[in-house]
């Protein structure tokens, strides 16, 4: 789909304006659908699951965003609307007796934005890049079928996780936005989850990543962008009020990350803060919405935004139960 205009400009400076554009939502388009949907990862992402289980998740998220500006460019910041809907299933097995699961997501989204005093606007609709996980819970959480669920009490869990976010969203390198960023990008991640307090009614969730970004070597058509490693820490306390309903407040930080387009040095080092909440209630044993929150408290060279998502849940198989 070709970029829309609200407005036809002809003569230099609308080519100036374009190229402008360009420059500034291509970074913004790279960073924004990743961050919107994936910013933090779920507080009882870690939780131990009975072996067996099934669950596909059906999610809609809504971002608006004001993203930085790379300060070479004497332009206004962009804005950004991101509608995505998601599409993720997991399996959960026993191996070598440590509870695994993999997971597959694949994103279609819509994405349009402006710049601030300019009426130039562009708008693109299709798939996001997809993502793929796979996870281990390595002490505290024995693989357990359903009916041994029942004499098990919860403790302190380790776990890992590996994320591959692989290069297959729509990706045009003459369009001002892409909802694919045209690289791979590899997300390692250790968890210590920690039950607390009276009936053990409290979790805390503990994360340190890491993402680490192949080049795109078609950035802007022919350029070669390239970012060092984004690190991130990330603490979420939930309360159960109930078998059905727990709610949990979300913090993320994260920093470093700068990148270099055909090697040169874009000053951009990241520096961003977090915040968000979720809500989750399960209708019975297989099915559950969940409610999420979050928003950007601070955010250099990083996008800053405020974001929502709905999330529905259904588990199958012989082990299923309901996972949060």
């Amino acid at each position: 789909m070709p970029p829309s205009k609200s407005a036809e400009v002809d003569g230099p400076n609308y080519v100036m304006k374009k190229r402008l554009l360009y420059a500034c939502l291509a970074i913004a388009a790279l960073y924004v659908p990743h961050q919107a949907c994936g910013q933090f990862t779920d507080p009882h992402n870690y939780d131990n699951t009975p072996v067996g289980t099934n669950q596909i998740e059906l999610a809609y998220a809504y971002a608006r965003s004001d993203v930085s500006i790379d300060t070479g460019l004497v332009i206004a910041g962009a804005k950004l609307s991101l509608n995505e809907g998601t599409v993720q299933y997991s399996h959960y097995f026993r191996l070598a007796k440590h509870v695994m699961w993999v997971d597959a997501s694949v994103p279609i989204a819509g994405l349009s934005g402006s710049v601030t005093r300019t009426n130039i606007r562009s708008s693109i609709n299709g798939a996001g890049d997809s993502s793929y996980q796979v996870s281990a819970l390595l002490k505290g959480a024995p693989a357990l079928s359903v009916a041994e669920f029942d004499n098990y009490k919860p403790e302190t869990i380790v776990g890992v996780s590996l994320s591959i976010t692989a290069p297959t969203g729509q990706y045009n390198p003459n369009r001002l936005l892409n909802l694919g960023s045209d690289r791979w990008s590899f997300k390692p991640e250790i968890a210590l989850s920690h039950p607390f307090g009276p009936e053990q009614k409290w979790l805390l969730d503990a994360y340190a990543n890491c993402e680490f970004y192949a080049d795109n070597t078609s950035y802007r058509g022919h350029d070669v962008l390239r970012q060092q490693p984004l690190p991130g820490l990330e603490g979420h306390v939930s309360y159960s009020f109930n078998d059905k309903l727990w709610t949990s407040f979300d913090t993320r930080y994260s920093l470093h990350g700068p990148t270099s387009i055909n090697g040169l040095d874009q000053n951009d080092r990241q520096q961003n803060f977090t915040v968000g909440s979720e809500a989750n209630l399960a209708l019975n044993s297989q099915h559950a919405l969940v409610f999420e929150f979050a928003k950007v408290l601070v955010h250099h060279n990083g996008p800053a935004y405020t974001g929502f998502a709905v999330k529905y849940d259904f588990v199958w198989g012989k082990g299923y139960r309901t996972k949060r």
